[in-house]
């Protein structure tokens, strides 16, 4: 089963696109408006789903001695290109290979080296390994920047859900930070489920309030910033969700 990212995920894959190393989970947990754990598990749950597939340094090989990065625009056959881009991804001084889905110049190869013998050294490696060299580059500059999508959306409002997990058979887990303004805000929990804001499928499981965590029962009532995690045998109806969020 495939890993279903939300919002959450989006603004955590964003802040650590921007900046993994200087971005710590507390960090992101103000951004996001969530606890530093959650987090934390969102980051593991991403990195066991491959989403995140690691983590890189940013690295000026101009600046290391004057080393030159050289972009190779090379054809590979449709079905040798896996196998082949994987042959010159092992060629000493190349540092990236990308896969293109076309028929002409389908793997671009990123490579260092010390001088133009070098490079020179590498372009005839990696036609060995059977590709075509279509064009070779020297990389001036290259800058990137998070995927602008998953960036938050300015005076937008947060979302009331802040984890969520898949259950086998079908069942939910899902975590709520209380909003001041929420339907369910200052009611307990017997008056949310006796006026539907609570279904009787919808089990809450824990409340955590400051550095507390209470168990719940009827009379319990629901404070603004508590985090309350509910399970749900099945997917979490609509109506729920909203009994959580600010009233518009």
């Amino acid at each position: 089963m495939s890993y279903r990212i939300d919002e959450i995920d989006e603004r955590i894959l964003y802040y650590l696109a921007g900046d993994a190393r200087n971005t710590s989970a507390p960090t992101i947990a103000e951004e996001v408006d969530v606890t530093p754990a959650t987090v934390r598990n969102r980051i593991r749950q991403l990195e066991e789903a491959g989403i995140i597939r690691g983590y890189h340094a940013d690295i000026d090989y101009e600046a290391t001695d004057g080393k030159m990065t050289t972009q190779f625009t090379c054809t590979a056959p449709v079905g040798e290109r896996s196998a082949i881009a994987n042959e010159a991804l092992g060629t000493p001084g190349v540092v990236g290979v990308r896969e293109l889905l076309a028929g002409q110049e389908n793997v671009v190869v990123t490579a260092v080296g010390s001088d133009t013998g070098d490079i020179n050294r590498i372009a005839q490696q990696l036609s060995a390994a059977g590709l075509t060299i279509e064009r070779e580059d020297i990389v001036r500059e290259e800058t990137t920047q998070p995927y602008g999508s998953f960036a938050p959306e300015v005076d937008s409002p947060r979302s009331a859900v802040t984890d969520f997990q898949s259950v086998v058979g079908g069942a939910e887990v899902v975590e709520f930070t209380v909003q001041e303004d929420a339907a369910i805000t200052g009611r307990t929990l017997e008056s949310a489920n006796s006026d539907g804001l609570l279904p009787d499928e919808a089990l809450v499981v824990s409340i955590e309030r400051g550095d507390d965590r209470i168990t719940p029962d009827g009379d319990t009532r629901i404070e603004t910033g508590d985090v309350v995690s509910i399970f749900s045998p099945e997917t979490f109806p609509e109506e729920l969700v909203r009994a959580f969020e600010a009233s518009e």
